[in-house]
């Protein structure tokens, strides 16, 4: 066995090999960038070494930087993790040729499953059944659309050498074909260095479900049964879970067989996961081999009770499988949720920013949080922005379901803006609930997933007040001398000679401004919400905890204040305000009216009106790419865009003028 490896990867997943090599008594030595100096990974590792600037190009995608840092620190074994180097055939045989072993398949193997074309051209001679599609080497745009009319509409445009959703576009009608395409070529060449691309039947109302299969140097192979991934947006997984809901032996059976001829007819070595799109008729078709770990491999951990990253080392070291298919057992039911910094109101715009406050839920047998950040740390614009992994486990499906309903109540993030409320509507929506699962799940529940705002509840106001007041007397105490200690000058009871204590807090929520009334009264305050009145009293428990008694109720919550922000955490749901001034007149905070603005730091890939022109509204003004996705900004309104403020090419900040719009005025009778 090693004694010691490198870890050529960042974030979550670079923390989860950590815990699995220092189980085992293996040092790490961690590599990063310019942007992840302090990272956690960094700082979990016994060693690291930087490797280049913020950019992944310019770090983690740099080869020769990394297997310099291995041969520097004397690791005799590189972990490539997932996504960066993990399925880059070059850097497999570089690692070869240094003598460090390359924790992951032959380089022979990724190459033969790294193009998805050359791929399915060798699993249609090996009998795994393929999808309906054109997998070949002819690229010009009028021929893609011909084979795109021959398969029939819907289609899939797909980037050959793709993954994790980018450079792919479903296709409803020829008109739209040419813009999609060239879409789909852009951000797979940005993503991946290669816009090859191919065009396959669009099954509709789709699974995704994919074999987990491990091979030795010994000649055995064996699967770890499937992963369940229908739930995604934009073509990538939001939510995973082990086993598939109504999964029979058969078919499993049949399904992993077809993994495993497809992992045997590429000689293949270490973990690798085979991805089918089933039809609910039972059907299936090979999509693709993932020739690495994949970021869902927690779910089968948990109900095989095996560790896959130990099985990886134990396997690159040369010894054998640890256990044969037979005695592989299924026990329970995992489901996993990403935790992304992102805004699902927004069309699951990245968001960036500093994590003021970050307390998931407490680990368990039940519960399990993989993450590559901590409370202080920054969610930046130029890597994925997964937040974690939330796993968990129990008996079935229903028991698994409600502890993961119950995880992301208590899952708290503020400084960013995150998907829990919308991973919890999606948890408890019907669909889902029912397992009546596929990919376009999302979609057809969107009314569900996407309701109106609501109105916050009345006692996410009061909480707040509360918590206003309480830390207003705790800094009171805190900043007085030892010589105003018991002064009455100083105490914020509320005494008066010949009235109560009255005051006035404002909090808003958008544009909406509410009015709290607080008169002090003994041992606490009596707080006015409109013609609502309680008795208030509470005390802080440290870390934006605090116990509050509102009339007759008693109840625990966490208010996070940064700045003038307020985030109310209680029973289960995440309330965002603003705390107003005492001063504030209102108006200073509105948008610039006439512009559009940068959603987030990112590169304009495209200008796809010219100015002068007249739009209607949801037409695409522009194209920009932000953490190798590509993002569109649409009209707001029917109107003329006057001028660009920006040119393709250029890297644009966060809240940034984009475009002078005009919108049409709307005639009154």
């Amino acid at each position: 066995m090693f004694s010691k490896i490198l870890i050529a990867n960042r974030g979550e997943i670079a923390c989860r090999i950590i815990k699995t090599a220092r189980r085992m008594g293996i040092a790490t030595v961690a590599v990063y960038s310019a942007a992840d100096a302090n990272a956690r990974h960094v700082r979990l590792a016994d060693e690291a070494v930087q490797i280049g600037g913020a950019e992944a190009k310019d770090s983690y995608l740099v080869a020769e930087r990394i297997l310099q840092a291995a041969l520097a620190t004397g690791a005799q074994a590189v972990h490539p993790g997932y996504g960066f180097l993990s399925e880059n055939d070059v850097f497999a045989d570089a690692c070869a040729a240094a003598g460090v072993v390359f924790i992951g398949p032959p380089a022979q193997a990724i190459r033969a499953m790294g193009s998805k074309s050359a791929a399915k051209a060798l699993m249609e001679k090996t009998g795994v059944p393929l999808t309906p599609g054109y997998h070949g080497d002819r690229q010009e745009p009028d021929f893609l659309a011909e084979q795109a009319a021959r398969i029939g509409y819907p289609v899939l445009i797909k980037a050959s050498a793709g993954g994790g959703g980018k450079g792919m576009r479903r296709v409803d009608a020829a008109a739209d074909f040419e813009a999609a395409l060239t879409s789909c070529r852009r951000e797979a060449i940005n993503a991946f260095g290669d816009d090859h691309v191919l065009v396959e039947k669009y099954v509709l109302k789709p699974r995704h479900i994919e074999i987990q299969v491990f091979g030795d140097t010994h000649g055995n192979y064996v699967y770890l049964f499937e992963r369940d991934c229908s739930v995604q947006r934009r073509h990538q997984k939001v939510l995973e879970e082990a086993p598939a809901p109504g999964m029979q032996p058969e078919r499993r059976a049949a399904m992993g067989e077809a993994a495993v001829n497809a992992a045997r007819a590429v000689a293949y070595v270490g973990a690798g996961t085979v991805e089918f799109i089933a039809n609910q008729d039972g059907s299936f078709y090979f999509m693709e081999m993932n020739t690495r770990l994949q970021v869902e491999h927690p779910v089968t951990e948990m109900i095989t009770g095996l560790d896959l990253v130990e099985w990886q080392l134990r396997v690159a070291a040369g010894q054998p499988l640890p256990l044969a298919q037979d005695q592989l057992r299924i026990h329970g039911h995992a489901i996993e949720a990403r935790i992304y910094a992102e805004d699902p109101d927004k069309g699951f715009l990245p968001s960036i920013g500093h994590l003021h406050h970050l307390s998931p839920p407490v680990a368990s047998e039940h519960v399990r949080v993989d993450t590559g950040v901590e409370q202080g740390d920054d969610i930046t614009p130029f890597y994925d922005p997964m937040i974690a992994k939330l796993i968990v486990w129990d008996h079935d499906r229903p028991s698994a379901l409600a502890r993961m309903r119950k995880a992301l109540g208590e899952y708290q993030v503020v400084g960013v803006t995150s998907n829990i409320e919308f991973l919890g509507r999606l948890t408890t929506c019907a669909s889902f609930a029912n397992a009546d699962l596929d990919t376009g799940l999302i979609e057809r529940e969107h009314d569900n997933l996407f309701p109106s705002p609501a109105a916050l509840p009345e006692n996410a106001w009061l909480l707040a007040a509360v918590a206003e007041l309480l830390t207003e007397a705790r800094h009171a105490r805190g900043t007085e001398t030892a010589a105003e200690r018991g002064s009455p000058w100083l105490a914020l009871d509320g005494w008066r000679l010949n009235a109560s204590s009255q005051r006035l807090l404002t909090f808003a929520q958008g544009e909406h401004k509410q009015v709290i009334g607080v008169t002090a009264q003994s041992g606490g305050w009596e707080l006015s919400l409109g013609e609502h009145k309680v008795s208030a009293r509470g005390q802080l428990l440290g870390h934006g905890q605090l116990q509050v008694q509102l009339g007759e109720r008693r109840t625990k919550a966490t208010v996070v204040a940064s700045g003038e922000r307020r985030q109310v955490f209680v029973d289960g749901h995440g309330y965002a305000l603003q705390r107003v001034p005492l001063l504030d007149v209102g108006g200073g905070a509105a948008e610039q009216a006439g512009g559009l603005r940068s959603p987030m730091p990112g590169k304009i890939v495209a200008l796809l009106v010219a100015p002068g022109s007249s739009v209607e509204e949801g037409t695409p003004l522009l194209v920009m790419e932000a953490m190798k996705m590509e993002h569109t900004i649409t009209a707001p309104a029917r109107g003329v865009v006057k001028a660009f403020c920006c040119a393709a090419g250029d890297q644009v900040t966060d809240g940034i003028e984009l475009v002078e719009f005009e919108a049409e005025s709307v005639e009154t009778a």
